[in-house]
């Protein structure tokens, strides 16, 4: 098994052993258990409902990316590509901006916390601040790693390509190539280096992703709240479609054999479905207003927004902007940037139902 899916099984463990903790919490806070909408017999058939749909609509999302391949106007290459990656990446977010970060200011600002330290410092802006910094240290580091580890050769497309054919040899002297002139050499190299920039985005967008899927679908699957959850599938069934349509053009740009791409593609979609199962099994114990869930889901959600601003602003959007194929059309920089406000805004609609 590769390092990189079993670093994703070991993240998923310790992330679902870590949900399990906050089951444990002391009594409610606040609950409405009278308001007419809390029925857990009528919820049990909205959260089987919520399981079935947020999977189908995962697997769709990122699976059509990864499709994508035998239909030429999506391929890579090709400028629609870009714009339907930029309107994932406006998902992206407003995920984190209009989704994941209010629900942490709501929860570590709560009347149920004690007043001292929970409001007398703004945790949830703290701990999205460092877990942007945690997220770019992460990315320098493991680009360097990767770097290091690749530094013989060219990085190589695990499903196959013309670099694959072509080695690269980087010498201290000037970046000779066997055999294949230096023109060709250092264009490989610089291909290379690209590729591998999109295995680090990849990796860590996904596990960030997993991150906030898990703590939605435990939250979904606790409540009892049958006026919240149907507008909770909705929302979430086309947030988990077009984000995973961002991470599955990350993980296609990122060229890994197809046993990556099915492990990375299974993951992303069965999180909030086993999030959803979780708090479901547990929703008798779990109580989302007592002190100890607030404080765990609330540093939660400020460290999952933290990383998915970044990775949205860094890593899709600036690097594509930035690059020379965007920078190379204007027509296309016009067309990705109503991309990125249609998606934005369409997520940020979203903030209105979930």
């Amino acid at each position: 098994m590769s390092s990189s899916i079993a670093t994703l099984i070991i993240f998923f463990i310790i992330l679902s052993n870590f949900s399990l903790q906050v089951v444990s919490a002391g009594e409610d806070c606040g609950a409405d258990e009278n308001d007419g909408c809390t029925d857990k017999k009528k919820a049990l058939p909205l959260k089987i409902i919520a399981i079935v749909t947020i999977l189908i609509s995962s697997m769709i999302g990122v699976c059509l990316p990864l499709v994508s391949q035998s239909i030429p106007a999506l391929s890579p290459e090709r400028s629609l590509f870009v714009i339907v990656k930029a309107f994932a990446a406006g998902i992206i977010l407003a995920t984190g901006f209009m989704h994941v970060l209010p629900d942490s200011f709501d929860m570590l600002s709560s009347t149920c916390l004690k007043e001292n330290p929970w409001h007398k410092f703004p945790f949830t802006g703290f701990v999205a601040m460092l877990s942007a910094i945690v997220t770019l240290i992460i990315d320098s580091m493991a680009t360097s790693v990767y770097s290091k580890k690749h530094s013989s050769g060219a990085v190589k497309p695990e499903s196959g390509g013309e670099l694959e054919e072509l080695p690269v040899v980087v010498q201290a002297g000037g970046g000779h190539s066997h055999g294949h002139g230096h023109h060709h050499g250092g264009k490989l190299a610089v291909e290379g280096a690209q590729l591998l920039r999109y295995r680090v985005i990849a990796m860590v967008l996904e596990l960030g992703i997993i991150v906030h899927s898990i703590v939605i679908g435990l939250s979904l699957g606790a409540s009892n709240n049958t006026c919240s959850i149907k507008g909770l599938i909705a929302a979430l069934c086309f947030h988990q479609m077009f984000e995973g349509m961002g991470l599955g053009g990350c993980i296609l740009q990122a060229e890994y054999k197809f046993i990556k791409k099915a492990a990375m593609a299974f993951f992303f979609s069965v999180t909030t479905p086993f999030g959803i199962a979780l708090g479901l099994a547990l929703s008798s114990t779990y109580k989302e207003n007592s002190p100890r869930s607030l404080i765990t889901v609330g540093l939660l959600n400020a460290s999952s927004a933290g990383l998915l601003i970044y990775m949205a602003l860094v890593d899709l959007l600036a690097a594509d902007f930035m690059g020379p194929k965007l920078q190379g059309s204007i027509k296309l920089q016009i067309k990705s940037y109503i991309a990125v406000l249609l998606g934005a805004g369409g997520m940020s609609l979203m903030a209105k139902w979930a």
